[in-house]
């Protein structure tokens, strides 16, 4: 990767400086800025990252890391909201090194706050570009952060090194986004994204909604489990009730009581 311009210093954005030794350099895990900057971007982004999980396995899904592109250069950095290393497998991280990992990422996505929106579309949009990501996306999720007139979800391209929009279209009324990286139709649902395989045209379900089912089945579960326990103590009582009422209709009559 070339040498990435950066926006003017701040405490967790220098302009890079080559370390003299790559083998003794401290890579932070952080920037020191909050993962979220307001309950908007953490539920969504939070959300995203699930939703890919569950849908690309195999591939590295994870979000609020540092990706460092140059060995070496622990000032050369950049805080991805969520990204997607297709068949780099699930195993932890720290930060995401992209001479370890062989590439950079294959897609990331910045889910805007007032604070960063200009950053996400301007420096972040150049630095990516200039990494090799092949996809960029970019999420408004409180629907208001993006000036007049931007779209909430903006899916971008990398073609000969600039990012350019992919072509949306109506998707059951919807406005929707093809990622050709992830296979995905993306769309805005009220504040988060939803995904829809693109092969089989079913949507993927939040973590929240498959948990929800789960809690209901249970619940099913619990409660057939117990009507079969009151339906057996009932039979149960129903026959002692019989046996005593026989033995007693024996006894009347002076016979032996039945066993």
């Amino acid at each position: 990767m070339k040498q990435v311009s950066t926006p003017a210093a701040t405490a967790s954005n220098v302009h890079p400086t080559r370390a003299d030794d790559a083998d003794d350099v401290f890579y932070p895990s952080s920037d020191g800025r909050p993962m979220a900057d307001d309950m908007w971007q953490g539920t969504a982004l939070r959300s995203a990252a699930g939703d890919l999980e569950s849908v690309r396995p195999k591939a590295l899904v994870a979000w609020a890391i540092l990706v460092y592109p140059e060995e070496g250069n622990n000032k050369n950095r950049v805080a991805s909201d969520v990204l997607v290393g297709l068949g780099l497998g699930t195993h932890n991280r720290s930060s995401y090194f992209v001479w370890e990992e062989g590439k950079p990422p294959d897609w990331v996505l910045e889910v805007a706050s007032p604070r960063k929106q200009a950053e996400d579309r301007g420096y972040k949009r150049r630095y990516y570009a200039e990494m090799g990501v092949p996809e960029y996306w970019l999420f408004d999720a409180k629907g208001d952060v993006y000036p007049p007139g931007t779209p909430r979800l903006q899916g971008l391209k990398l073609v000969d090194g600039e990012y350019r929009p992919l072509e949306s279209r109506l998707v059951d009324g919807k406005r929707t986004i093809r990622s050709e990286v992830l296979g995905l139709d993306v769309r805005v649902e009220d504040e988060l994204l939803r995904f829809r395989d693109a092969s089989t045209g079913k949507d993927i379900r939040h973590r929240d909604e498959i948990e929800a089912d789960e809690e209901r089945a249970k619940a099913a579960t619990e409660q057939a489990q117990a009507q079969t326990r009151q339906e057996v103590a009932l039979r149960k009582a129903a026959e002692a009730r019989v046996a005593e009422l026989e033995a007693a209709l024996a006894a009347l009559k002076g016979g032996p009581s039945p066993e």
